[in-house]
């Protein structure tokens, strides 16, 4: 009898984006918004999320799920401003969805307004991958160059924001704000961008305020029935 050779196919990108957004909806229905922070290595985004925390903790409950290489640096800072969790990769470049999954009860029953997640800093890999976020930030600090959005633009064209960091730093480097914004918006023209100091506090304000009215859309969302009912 012939030997059969039965060919199947299926499309993993289409499962993994499936998981995605069912874990997005499984968050957003506990009210959490969750925001993910991509960047190169050293952009700032521990620091800004210190910063971030220490301003929303007045009035936000929020979680933190820290990606590295190796060691929980990052989340032994993080960890006096919110509960904290390390995801150490052991050498992969980015979290997945799975890593994030096996990692969200350890930080606890109760649902949070925000869930940070920070991912391992590379700007190539995590952009392919979903991770169930409503809001996916690219930090360029200042010390990088203003031409990184047009080097790396599959980071910038999945991503909502941009955090120009390090905005201190403008008078010591070689580094136009106009420049990186246009370069930002050629590749994505509804990116926010936010140029922001963590260490002296400007633009620490827009940050928080655009994270707040994020917040509201996954909370709040618009009843359009509703409305048109109204309307009548």
């Amino acid at each position: 009898m012939p030997e059969k050779t039965i060919e199947v196919k299926r499309d993993i990108r289409a499962e993994r984006r499936a998981a995605a957004e069912r874990f997005r909806r499984q968050l957003e229905s506990r009210g959490t918004c969750i925001v993910r922070l991509l960047s190169s290595p050293g952009a700032g985004k521990t620091t800004l999320l210190e910063k971030t925390a220490q301003r929303l903790n007045h009035h936000y409950s929020l979680a933190v799920l820290v990606g590295d290489v190796e060691t929980d640096r990052d989340a032994r800072r993080l960890a006096p401003f919110a509960p904290t969790k390390q995801i150490t990769t052991g050498g992969a470049c980015h979290l997945e969805l799975p890593l994030v999954q096996r990692a969200l009860p350890d930080l606890g029953e109760r649902a949070f307004d925000f869930l940070f997640i920070e991912d391992v800093g590379n700007l190539i890999c995590p952009a392919s991958h979903d991770l169930g976020e409503h809001l996916r930030v690219i930090v360029l600090s200042t010390t990088e160059g203003d031409d990184k959005p047009g080097k790396y633009p599959k980071a910038f064209r999945t991503s909502q924001a941009v955090v120009l960091s390090k905005l201190d730093l403008l008078p010591h480097v070689p580094f136009s704000v106009a420049a990186a914004r246009q370069d930002a918006l050629s590749v994505q023209p509804n990116l926010k961008i936010l140029p922001v100091s963590a260490l002296t506090g400007e633009g620490l304000d827009d940050w928080c305020a655009y994270l707040e009215a994020k917040r509201r859309e996954i909370a709040e969302p618009v009843d359009l029935a509703a409305e048109v009912e109204q309307i009548r």
